[in-house]
């Protein structure tokens, strides 16, 4: 019966779920999104090693990086720059590589797209202008940043779409093959280039010349409030993990179809918290968010999507307590090295947990409770709020929880998330490996 039923559900998932989930993760925007803010990556890593360099909590550190100074800049200074300027230009950086992928997806040249796009970022961009002597003109930071990744998404997009459309309609200034490839290119580019940047030039000026406002902030309230209640809450926070797992229990990347529609927002709120920390007011009061990148990263999926590292934990155990079957015992020391550092793709496949009905239950329940308890706990202030740094996607547990809390709590709270996750799939797991040891007597 059990047999018939798991014939059953497999059949489903094969001939209903599956088609749906291959389709969402082959969309053409969903890549170049993923691909776009993928992009920004080294530089938001890079700012974020130096926010920690800024705020590392040790007093004497920080009183001797605000003190020593050189021509009245502080090393503390010359830190904050760094990252204003690697981590502050996320959404700069993000809309050439959404239109550069966008275009390339349609083999068309996609540096062009995505310079196009960064000028048409700018152009969208309201200025800062100062009066005196001389009038200067600048650009605020926080549009280059996590503040302009909406705008950066859209005119990634849209500048992508329109540039490929001009160049594979051959609307296109054509040179002779004589003349080098780059200058070819660039010379291709003119016609789309000025139609995209005319476009929104025009934008631009609708919303400088009416009572509409600023075209960020805008965004901001129509997109920013109903995908926050996805991305900002609890509930939508569940229902996201719930989707990642779901969509890897039939064999997509849930990543890969999730992280595109709601990793802005995750990245924005930890941009936030940044930008509170700087200013020394990183708390739920002035505003600071519990749910970020490095809390989805370090705190929901430790050991990767389906919080894995607690599952290999216990395949590890029962080698331990000599109660494993030899698939287990091989497959021990292959998937928990990795899944420390969340490479879980031996997990999902040689284990497997892709269309395994056994373990859907942990799979699932696993992350969601780590993201309930971690909520609660920053919520009641028991652990700190993230404090805006994001890490690669590799580093382990309690190195991750010390770095994204800066404080030795946010580790004790990964300690802690882990033995409930091993608790939840262990009952899983032993099921499983009875039925693996069944099949090996079976063979012998």
């Amino acid at each position: 019966m059990k047999n018939e039923k798991e014939s059953g559900l497999n059949s489903f998932i094969e001939k209903k779920l599956l088609p749906v989930a291959a389709k969402l993760g082959s969309l053409k925007p969903l890549i170049a999104i993923r691909d776009g803010i993928s992009l920004a990556m080294p530089l938001i890593i890079v700012g974020s090693v130096f926010l920690i360099l800024t705020n590392f909590p040790v007093e004497s550190w920080t009183n001797w990086l605000n003190s020593t100074s050189f021509h009245g800049v502080s090393i503390a200074d010359v830190f904050n720059k760094i990252t204003n300027g690697s981590f502050g230009l996320l959404g700069m950086i993000s809309s050439f590589g959404i239109a550069s992928s966008f275009a390339e997806q349609y083999e068309t040249d996609g540096k062009s797209a995505g310079v196009i796009a960064v000028g048409s970022f700018f152009v969208v961009t309201p200025s800062i202008m100062t009066s005196g002597k001389t009038t200067l003109e600048g650009m605020p930071y926080g549009y280059m940043g996590s503040k302009g990744l909406f705008i950066a998404i859209i005119l990634g997009l849209i500048t992508g779409w329109i540039f490929q459309w001009f160049i594979n309609h051959n609307i296109q200034i054509v040179l002779p093959d004589t003349v080098p490839p780059a200058v070819a290119k660039s010379f291709s580019a003119l016609i789309p280039g000025a139609v995209i940047v005319t476009l929104f030039g025009a934008l631009y000026a609708i919303f400088a010349w009416t009572d509409l406002g600023n075209i960020h902030e805008i965004l901001l309230i129509v997109l920013g409030g109903p995908l926050g209640l996805l991305g900002n809450t609890l509930g939508g926070t569940v229902i996201a993990v719930m989707l990642n797992s779901l969509f890897w229990f039939v064999g997509i990347h849930g990543g890969n179809v999730v992280n595109p529609i709601i990793s802005p927002i995750w990245l924005m709120n930890a941009d936030a918290n940044r930008v509170l920390l700087k200013a020394g007011n990183l708390d739920l009061e002035h505003g600071g968010h519990i749910i970020t990148a490095p809390f989805i990263d370090s705190f929901v999926f430790i050991g990767g999507s389906g919080a894995t590292l607690g599952l290999v934990l216990c395949i590890g155990l029962l080698v331990i307590m000599k109660k494993a079957s030899k698939e287990s015992e091989i497959l021990a020391p292959l998937t928990i090295m990795p899944g420390i550092f969340k490479i879980n793709e031996p997990a999902m496949f040689g284990l497997p947990i892709v269309l395994n009905t056994t373990l859907i239950i942990p799979f699932v329940l696993a992350p969601v409770m780590n993201a309930i308890i971690a909520y609660v706990a920053m919520s009641l202030k028991i652990v700190p709020l993230t404090v805006g740094v994001v890490m690669p996607w590799t580093t382990p547990p309690f190195v991750s929880g010390f770095l994204a809390t800066n404080s030795w709590v946010g580790s004790a709270l990964q300690l802690l998330l882990i033995v409930l996750d091993m608790a939840i799939y262990m009952p899983f797991m032993i099921t499983m490996n009875r039925q693996q040891l069944i099949r090996e007597q079976k063979i012998d």
